[in-house]
């Protein structure tokens, strides 16, 4: 009887110490959240009305199998060899950094990459969106990890509520901002005209902002990646300073890749 109760006991002080892990994860996963939600709200977002819920519920399927991808691995890597972790992180932050800057890039100096993803049909935007999912998923793990302490159960527990209330929170909220407009429009039929036009008017301005908003977050992670990584000491407030950061890796490394790139295209023949 007193085995059983201190079973129970043990069980219930492992989960509450899972519960205010998966917290501190998701509070520090928060923004690269953000621009996961950012970047599918943007390839759902116009296309037909009768897809994009079927086309949300495909991409939240490969966010799942992303995640048990992301979890198996940063596990593989805590019980063989942890500090490649810290790797999985730099690389990650990288990549953050470029993208960020590469977001900003076809913003400011052209929208030919925008005209060719109009073109491309449901399948590829769906495996696009869980190709980049894919990489989000495991940074998403990678940083929720590293602010993890605890027992190996703990921590692999905590890591797999943090996975599915990403996906879950994630997924959630953009098949909620695809259908804003489509509710505007039933509002309208509805007679409340006033309400409902507001919210078709308001929907183009909600994805510009959550664009901006995914952008931001991009420099800051990946920003804040590096500096936790190297140690560096603060010379503003550290948001500014992570976002700076950010700013300038990008800055670097969109050239950099733009001329890997370019040397990897075989030589047109004239």
């Amino acid at each position: 009887m007193f085995s059983l109760l201190a079973l129970l006991d043990d069980i219930a002080t492992t989960l509450d110490d899972v519960a205010v892990m998966t917290k501190v994860a998701m509070k520090k996963t928060s923004a690269l959240m953000s621009d996961d939600l950012a970047v599918n709200a943007g390839v759902v977002h116009g296309v037909n009305p009768d897809r994009e819920l079927p086309m949300v519920k495909a991409i939240f399927i490969g966010s799942l199998v992303n995640k048990v991808i992301a979890i198996g691995g940063a596990l593989i890597l805590l019980a063989v060899y942890p500090p490649l972790l810290n790797l999985v992180l730099l690389l990650g932050g990288l990549f953050l950094c470029y993208e960020g800057a590469y977001k900003v890039s076809e913003k400011v100096f052209g929208k030919k990459d925008q005209k060719e993803k109009k073109q491309l049909s449901e399948k590829q935007k769906i495996k696009g969106a869980i190709k980049t999912d894919l990489i989000l998923s495991i940074e998403i793990i990678a940083i929720a990890k590293s602010a993890l302490k605890g027992t190996f159960l703990e921590q692999t527990l905590a890591l797999i509520l943090v996975g599915l209330a990403a996906s879950l929170i994630i997924y959630g909220l953009v098949a909620i901002l695809v259908k804003i407009d489509d509710f505007g429009l039933y509002l309208i039929k509805k007679g409340y005209k006033g309400a409902g036009s507001k919210l078709v008017y308001a929907m183009p301005f909600m994805m510009k902002g959550l664009g901006i908003l995914g952008t931001t977050a991009m420099f800051l992670v990946g920003g804040g990646i590096f500096a936790h990584q190297f140690h560096l000491p603060l010379y503003a407030p550290e948001m500014l300073q992570n976002l700076l950061l950010g700013f300038i890796m990008g800055a670097f490394t969109l050239p950099l890749v733009g001329l890997v790139m370019k040397l990897k295209k075989p030589n047109s023949v004239t």
